[in-house]
C-alpha cells in the first residue's frame, strides 16, 4: 500500500506471482476441468445442449397430440426457461451416485429440462412442456389453467403441496377415473402399465406409479400425475428422493437463512451506518466526489443483472403487476446498496488517508496510469492463484466434511434474457464487496480491535456469510472457503492497494463466469466469454493510456501525530 504523498508505485514480485499463478491455473484445470478429476462441487464441464428454438419445435410437436389443445396459428414467442430437479441431482451427488445416474438414466429421465410455455387457447392459461436439454425428447408436461386453485409453472412444487389442496383442485374424480385418464399418457410415453405398481389409494390426491424395474441405489422411478377439470393436469417421471435427504436440505436451508439474514445482512447494515458516520468524520481527508463513478457502475451492473433475469421471474407465473412490483422493489434495494457503497468509498478513503496511507490513489496523482496498469497485471496473477486455492479448498472439503452441490434454476445462464451479459455481475461484486469489506471494513475494524489479522478476519466472515444460500452443502462450506479467499483478498488490499484487489476480484469472477459462457458451446457465447475475461485488461490499458506520466505537485504527507492516531 502506497504511503500518502509518495510517488505512486505498485511493489509486486511479478516473477514470484507469475509462478504461483501458473501453479494455480494447473490446479484449476486438474480439479475443475478434467472430467476424471473434477470436483462435483466446482466442476465446469462442456455439455452440448439443443437450442431453445429446437426445444420449442419439440414442444409444439408434442402439443399437437394433446387432447383439448390446439396450437395457435399466430402464437406469440413462447417462454423457454431452464428448470431442474435439484433434489434428485443433489441426492445423487451426495451419495456419490451421480456418474452412475448420468450413464444409466439421465438420457431418459433428466434432472435438467427446458420448460416451454405454450399459450392454451382452448382452456385458457398455458401448456408447459418439459423437453430434454440434450436429446429434445419431451419428458413431461403441466397444464396451467386460470381456474386452478394451485396453478404453478413448477411441477416439483405441486408435489410438495398438501394432499388436501390437491384433492380440492381435482374435484370428485375417482381413483378409477384417474387411472383411465393416466393410461393414455403412460401409453404415449412408452410405459407398460401392467409392470407398474400403483401407490395411490382411493381418496388420496394425485396419482403415483412406481416402476420397480428402474432403480439406482435406494431410488426408484416414480410416475406422478395431478388432475383438474376432469383431465390430466401434469405428468412427470422422476426418481424418488428419501424423506431424510429432503429434510436435511430443509434444515440446512434454514441454517443458511439465519447466517445470511442474521449475520451477513444485519452486520452489513451496521457497516453501512458506520460508513455514514465516518464519511462525515473524515471529510477533511477525502472528497465526496470520490466514489461516484464506481457507485454508478455498481448500480448499472446490478440493475442490468436484475432485468436480465426476467425470463425466470415470468416462469413463476407472476402477473404484470407483481412482476413490475418486484423489479421496482429490487431496483430500490440496489439504490440503497449503491448509496452504502458510495459512503463506504468516501469513508474508507478518508480513514486510510487520515493515518497517512493511500490505498486508493487519485487520477491526478503522478504515475497513476502506470500504477493502474500494474494493478491490472497483479489482478490477473492473483485471480489465477485464487482459482487454484479455491479448487484445493473444495477438494479438501469434499473429503473432510462431505461437501456436495446441486443445481439451481435461479443462477443459470439459460434463464437469462441475454446469457452473454451474465459476467457483468463480476464487476458489481468486485466493486461492491471490496469497497465495503476491505477498503472500509478492514480500517473500521482496526479502530476497534487494534489487530490487523482480526481486523481482516471479521469483515471477511461477514462477507462469507452472505454466500450461504448457494446450493452447496453443508452450508458451512462456502463460509469456510470464502474466509480463506477473503483473507487473501485482504492481503492483496493491504499489500497492493484497493485498485489491485478490485481487479483481482473482478477477474476471478470474470474467469468463472466467462468460462460458463465458453462452455455453452455456440460461437457467440464463446466470443462473449472471452471478451469478459479480457475486459479488465482493456479497462486497465485504457486508463493507462488516458493518464500519461505528468509532473504535478505531490500531496503533503499527513502530519506525524495524525498518523499515530
Amino acid at each position: 500500500m502506497n504511503p500518502l504523498g509518495q510517488p505512486l508505485e505498485l511493489k509486486a514480485n511479478f516473477k514470484r506471482l507469475g509462478l504461483l499463478a501458473a501453479i494455480g491455473l494447473i490446479l484449476f484445470f486438474v480439479f475443475q476441468i478434467l472430467p476424471s478429476t473434477s470436483s462435483q462441487t466446482t466442476d465446469i464441464t462442456s455439455t452440448p445442449v439443443i437450442s431453445k428454438e429446437q426445444a420449442t419445435q419439440s414442444a409444439r410437436s408434442f402439443a399437437a397430440s394433446v387432447a383439448d389443445y390446439t396450437l395457435p396459428s399466430n402464437e406469440e414467442e413462447p417462454l423457454v426457461t431452464y428448470q431442474t430437479h435439484s433434489d434428485i441431482y443433489g441426492y445423487m451427488s451426495k451419495t456419490k451416485q451421480l456418474d452412475a445416474y448420468n450413464k444409466q438414466w439421465e438420457a431418459t429421465y433428466p434432472y435438467d429440462v427446458y420448460r416451454v410455455r405454450l399459450v392454451d387457447n382452448d382452456r385458457g392459461g398455458y401448456l408447459n412442456v418439459d423437453v430434454h436439454m440434450k436429446t429434445g425428447k419431451v419428458v413431461g408436461f403441466t397444464r396451467e389453467l386460470p381456474s386452478s386453485l394451485y396453478a404453478s409453472a413448477n411441477v416439483e412444487e405441486d408435489q410438495q403441496k398438501p394432499d388436501a389442496t390437491i384433492r380440492v383442485a381435482e374435484g370428485n374424480i375417482s381413483l378409477e377415473q384417474k387411472e383411465r385418464l393416466a393410461a393414455g399418457v403412460l401409453t404415449e410415453f412408452g410405459y407398460e402399465i401392467p409392470k407398474l405398481q400403483l401407490d395411490t389409494q382411493d381418496g388420496e390426491g394425485g396419482l403415483k406409479y412406481t416402476d420397480l424395474d428402474k432403480q439406482i441405489g435406494d431410488s426408484n422411478l416414480e410416475l406422478n400425475f395431478t388432475f383438474e377439470g376432469g383431465a390430466v393436469r401434469s405428468f412427470e417421471a422422476v426418481f424418488s428422493v428419501p424423506d431424510s435427504h429432503t429434510q436435511y436440505v430443509k434444515d440446512q436451508t434454514r441454517q443458511a437463512n439465519y447466517m445470511t439474514y442474521g449475520g451477513y445482512a444485519f452486520l452489513t447494515f451496521v457497516l453501512g451506518v458506520l460508513a455514514i458516520i465516518y464519511s462525515i468524520l473524515t471529510r477533511a481527508h477525502t472528497s465526496f466526489k470520490r466514489g461516484i463513478i464506481l457507485s454508478l457502475i455498481y448500480f448499472a451492473a446490478s440493475v442490468i443483472g436484475t432485468l436480465n433475469m426476467l425470463p425466470l421471474l415470468k416462469s413463476q407465473g407472476l402477473n404484470s403487476f407483481m412482476l413490475s412490483f418486484l423489479i421496482i422493489f429490487q431496483i430500490g434495494v440496489t439504490l440503497v446498496m449503491s448509496a452504502t457503497i458510495y459512503l463506504s468509498l468516501v469513508a474508507g478513503d478518508g480513514m486510510w488517508r487520515k493515518i497517512g496511507l493511500n490505498p486508493w490513489p487519485r487520477a491526478k496523482e503522478p504515475g497513476y496510469g502506470k500504477y493502474v496498469l500494474h494493478s491490472m497485471y497483479t489482478g490477473y496473477l492473483w485471480a489465477l492463484i485464487l482459482l487454484g486455492v479455491q479448487s484445493i479448498l473444495f477438494f479438501i472439503l469434499e473429503r473432510s466434511i462431505g461437501t456436495w452441490s446441486t443445481t439451481s434454476a435461479d443462477q443459470s445462464t439459460y434463464n437469462m434474457s441475454y446469457a452473454w451479459l451474465f459476467p457483468i455481475m463480476a464487476w458489481m461484486a468486485g466493486i461492491g464487496e471490496e469497497t465495503v469489506y476491505r477498503l472500509f471494513g478492514i480500517r473500521m475494524m482496526q479502530k476497534i480491535v487494534r489487530n490487523t489479522f482480526i481486523a481482516c478476519l471479521i469483515p471477511t466472515i461477514i462477507w462469507a456469510l452472505g454466500h450461504t444460500l448457494y446450493p452447496i452443502y453443508p452450508v458451512i462450506t462456502r463460509p469456510i472457503e470464502l474466509t480463506v479467499i477473503g483473507l487473501l483478498f485482504s492481503f492483496i488490499m493491504l499489500r497492493h492497494g484497493f485498485i489491485a484487489v478490485v481487479f483481482s476480484h473482478v477477474i476471478f469472477n470474470s474467469l468463472l463466469m466467462g468460462l460458463s459462457l465458453v462452455f455453452m458451446g455456440d460461437a457467440f457465447n464463446v466470443s462473449a466469454g472471452i471478451f469478459w475475461i479480457v475486459l479488465p485488461a482493456i479497462v486497465g490499458y485504457v486508463i493507462y493510456k488516458c493518464n500519461p506520466n505528468k509532473k504535478e505537485k505531490p500531496y503533503v504527507t499527513t502530519p506525524h501525530h495524525e498518523v499515530l492516531q
